[in-house]
């Protein structure tokens, strides 16, 4: 979670160490008048709460009864869920008003949250697959322990797929983060992740990866190529101001970025805005035109400064670009196959076969290495390589598309 620019949880609390809060909050419950005891078992009598399925939609008498569990028949409506449930033999048990036990399924949620957050706070998170039964749940006996209880905003993310079927441990179809990491960035297999609006599924292919592998490695290249540039020149050289066309590229993408994390945390239509400042990077740094720009070092500065801010509200900044663009030519090599001095060794056998008109030689060696991922790069200094979407997923790519 750390190299995927996770930040970390202020707090990571366990249920066995709340017990008491959840005892007093099931108390509350009952006290109110929204559960009932039956042989050691509390539950809650969602007939007591009119709003149940106010978060999901659905109505009390289309839900099934036992999500998880066989029906019990001591129940009062079979969509009443338990709040704490009679010790069985060989199970942990808390001693409680009712006897020893456990606390049911949802309640931890609930007592928890309300312990370190208060009854009211702003965002709740979870799977899709949690919004029935187990938010619609917590909702329900929040709100009977007290009816301040209130969520501003539900989060509930789409499901990894693959193959277009959910990832899973039981369908043993998944891969882990370290498994992808061996392969892939971190930082790619975070653009890869919100690339995708978090509400909708995602679909994990290879193709995918190598996209946003690429991807990331032009958004490095591009600032490393602007530092390298601006590195030349004394900061204090620079005016305080930038061309009229320079900000308002920089004010539309800023309101764009704006516009978009604000409805909704739309990551995808921000990714999609990057292109226009990146593109004009490289028209002032590589075209004949923009070298001539005035201020053009000036634009280069506020660009850089912008575009870094962005990546570092998505968790895509990292410590240096040289970094990270090594990092990833070494991922690139390791899927290919190859060591760097191997890959300089075929630029050489094409250099030679170049200078001695063998043109097949040295146009079989370009299309191998674009075959594994390794892209060639000629200039007037010589030749250089890159990491590449492989040949055969360029064509499933445009395909697809």
């Amino acid at each position: 979670m750390v190299d995927l620019h996770c930040l970390p949880p202020s707090v990571e609390p366990r249920v066995s160490d709340h017990m008491p809060h959840i005892i007093d909050m099931i108390t509350q419950i009952l006290d109110n008048g929204f559960a009932y005891r039956v042989d050691g078992d509390v539950y809650f009598s969602v007939d007591k709460f009119p709003e149940y399925g106010q978060l999901s939609g659905r109505k009390l008498e289309d839900n099934r009864a036992g999500e998880r569990v066989a029906v019990d028949s001591r129940k009062k409506n079979p969509a009443d869920f338990a709040l704490w449930k009679s010790a069985k033999e060989g199970e942990p048990f808390w001693e409680s008003p009712w006897g020893p036990g456990r606390p049911g399924w949802h309640i931890e949620c609930s007592a928890m949250s309300a312990a370190y957050l208060g009854h009211s706070f702003d965002i709740h998170g979870g799977g899709m697959d949690l919004v029935f039964p187990h938010h619609e749940n917590e909702i329900a006996q929040s709100c009977a322990a007290c009816n301040n209880s209130h969520i501003s905003y539900w989060i509930h993310n789409g499901f990894v797929t693959i193959d277009s079927e959910k990832m899973s441990k039981s369908l043993g179809n998944f891969f882990t983060i370290r498994q992808v990491m061996e392969l892939y960035h971190p930082l790619a297999l975070r653009l890869f992740l919100i690339g995708t609006h978090y509400r909708s599924p995602i679909n994990y292919s290879v193709v995918q990866l190598e996209s946003a592998s690429e991807r990331i490695f032009y958004i490095y290249q591009t600032l490393h190529d602007c530092e390298k540039a601006l590195s030349l020149l004394d900061a204090a050289a620079l005016k305080d101001s930038i061309p009229p066309d320079t900000v308002t590229s920089i004010n539309k993408f800023h309101n764009d970025f704006l516009a978009s994390m604000s409805d909704d945390l739309h990551t995808t239509v921000v990714l999609a805005a990057l292109s226009d400042p990146l593109k004009t990077i490289n028209d002032l740094l590589h075209t004949g035109k923009g070298k001539k720009q005035a201020m053009r070092l000036e634009s280069l500065a506020a660009l850089e400064k912008t575009i870094r801010n962005v990546l570092t509200v998505l968790g895509l900044m990292s410590t240096g670009y040289s970094e990270v663009l090594l990092q990833l030519r070494e991922k690139a090599l390791k899927r290919a196959n190859l060591t760097e001095d191997q890959v300089l060794q075929r630029i050489e056998d094409r250099t030679v076969a170049r200078k001695n008109k063998e043109y097949e030689k040295s146009d079989a060696i370009r299309k191998d290495l674009a075959a594994v991922g390794i892209a060639l790069m000629d200039s007037p200094v010589g030749t250089t390589w890159r990491p590449a979407l492989p040949l055969a997923l360029q064509e499933q790519a445009v395909a697809t598309s």
